[in-house]
């Protein structure tokens, strides 16, 4: 179907859809079904399973204007969280712009394991470090309304998603923002059951191998972190060492790089020969996807 048949006559909505699938499956976009009917249901405000029942109703010249409009977005190579400025988190709604990384699945995992560490503490305290949408402090303040969380990000415009991700969850009064370098915003807090981290860690020399819709589109702040993708974990193991920001039974949860787990677990052997284990998470796909320290 050629791009002006969806403006000239009214249509069924099922073959505006086939034109947007169309469209995308032209631009080798992988996903070109689901993206074309995202973004459909989102013109229409319809679910994806009221898309494809309702493929006989018609829709109006604005609405087939708008829907040509983010399809051609998504043929760029943007992603359909940014067109859609939303991403759902653990069951939640989370607000994303090109200021912050679209949150992934695999951090759920580490969100898994947070609240799994935190079970049954008294009064329990979380840190979350390089924050972004505020997806993992928000999600674990809404997950045990006992906690609170101090969410740390050095990117001013990431920290204000993640504040209105706070309000729009309904956690704002339990989840304290501050902006800064890793654990230096911490400096004279109360110690905390848990520090969790999803700080950058592609290395500068993966950058081509990536999709395109993430190297031209997300933050490269919150992607890359030197040729291995390491530098920042350096710094935030010595300030673990160097202050007291974790109580005595305290853990850290990182989440790292699909084959970076052997590297950073003699990294943080190296600065915490006593630790009591240092232990590396696969996900759901085998790969290395979280280191866990308990020093």
């Amino acid at each position: 179907m050629s791009h002006p048949d969806i403006f000239s006559r009214r249509l069924p909505m099922g073959q505006i859809l086939q034109w947007g699938i169309e469209a995308l499956q032209e631009a080798d976009v992988p996903t070109a079904k689901l993206d074309a009917e995202v973004l459909l249901g989102a013109v229409l405000g319809y679910s994806r399973a009221q898309v494809l029942a309702r493929g006989h109703k018609t829709i109006d010249r604005h609405q087939r204007g708008h829907y040509a409009a983010l399809i051609q977005r998504r043929k760029r190579g943007e992603p359909v969280a940014y067109i859609l400025g939303k991403q759902e988190f653990y069951g939640r709604e989370f607000m994303v712009d090109r200021r912050v990384l679209i949150p992934r699945p695999e951090t759920e995992e580490l969100v898994d394991r947070a609240l799994n560490t935190l079970a049954g503490r008294a009064e329990p305290r979380a840190a979350d470090i390089g924050t972004g949408s505020g997806a993992i402090a928000v999600t674990l303040a809404a997950e045990m309304p006992s906690l609170r969380v101090v969410a740390v990000e050095i990117s001013a415009g990431a920290l204000a998603v993640a504040e209105e991700n706070a309000r729009r969850n309904g956690v704002a009064e339990r989840v304290t923002f501050l902006e800064g370098s890793l654990l230096e915003p911490l400096a004279g807090l109360p110690p905390f059951d848990l520090i969790a981290a999803n700080l950058p860690y592609i290395g500068t020399g993966e950058m081509e191998l990536l999709d395109a819709s993430v190297r031209d589109y997300e933050p490269h702040g919150a992607l890359f972190a030197g040729p291995e993708g390491l530098d920042l974990f350096t710094p935030l193991f010595e300030q673990l060492r160097a202050r007291q920001v974790l109580k005595p039974e305290g853990v850290v949860l990182l989440e790292i790089g699909y084959a970076q787990g052997a590297a950073l677990a003699r990294l943080a052997r190296s600065f915490f020969p006593e630790a009591r284990t240092i232990t590396v998470h696969k996900d759901l796909a085998q790969l290395d996807r979280i280191v866990e320290i308990r020093p």
